[in-house]
């Protein structure tokens, strides 16, 4: 019996485990279990922003609307499809001048911004992220254009969740096995389980929140479920 075991209440890290485990008063033990596995993205997103600029609107759009097929053309010389391509409304922003205090005078507008975003969406995650770095060839021809970070992304994420947990669930109870047969103890029905946030990182990255990270920054992630299980010692 694991009597012994439960006098008083304590907690132990196994530090190359990263596994809680509490030996509680009521003779039950209770396991944090861990499953990781590297994953690499099957989708990316990645967006630029052309903008144009001038004191009539008309001049403006005029401008955008020559930039945005020279950029539609160096997409499809770089071989990124056309239904792979988003081209969203455009939005107009008015520029005013500014008084001695610094606050904005409404009233009067030296020129108008206009913007226009592109979006790519492809499963071919290394040839748009190879095409997002190469976007400053636009920048010198002449296109005000903003390039944002491409968002890369594991689509199949929620079937692997599940396989996870189950996985983390899995070791907790081996790891409550092998530390209650080490002290003469032997492992009862399982009283409790607890899932714990996803953490999706960088690869070989480690950090945690509370909330659980989902990185969309890296190509290639670390996707870490945790389960805390309560069992009764016998």
């Amino acid at each position: 019996m694991g009597v012994a075991l439960a006098v008083g209440l304590f907690a132990s890290t196994v530090v190359g485990a990263r596994a809680l485990v509490r030996i509680k008063s009521d003779n039950t033990i209770q396991v944090t279990g861990s499953a990781k596995r590297r994953i690499r993205s099957d989708l990316v997103i990645w967006s630029a922003k052309v903008s144009a600029r001038a004191p009539q609107m008309s001049a403006a759009y005029k401008t955008l609307s020559a930039q945005v097929p020279l950029v539609m053309a160096w997409l499809d010389k770089k071989g990124v499809p056309k239904d792979k391509i988003k081209v969203f409304s455009i939005s107009t922003k008015m520029v005013h001048p500014q008084n001695k205090e610094g606050r904005e005078i409404e009233d009067v507008i030296t020129a108008y911004t206009l913007d226009q975003t592109i979006e790519v969406r492809s499963s071919d995650v290394e040839k748009i992220g190879q095409v997002s770095r190469e976007a400053t060839e636009l920048i010198e021809q002449g296109i005000e254009l903003e390039s944002f970070a491409p968002e890369y992304v594991y689509t199949k994420l929620g079937d692997l969740k599940i396989k996870m947990l189950a996985e983390a669930a899995k070791d907790s109870r081996e790891r409550a096995a092998q530390i209650a047969t080490s002290t003469g103890a032997n492992i009862g029905p399982l009283r409790q389980a607890r899932m714990g946030v996803i953490q999706i990182n960088p690869a070989d990255s480690t950090e945690t929140s509370n909330e659980g990270n989902n990185d969309t920054s890296s190509l290639d992630k670390d996707i870490i479920a945790v389960v805390s299980s309560t069992f009764a010692l016998e």
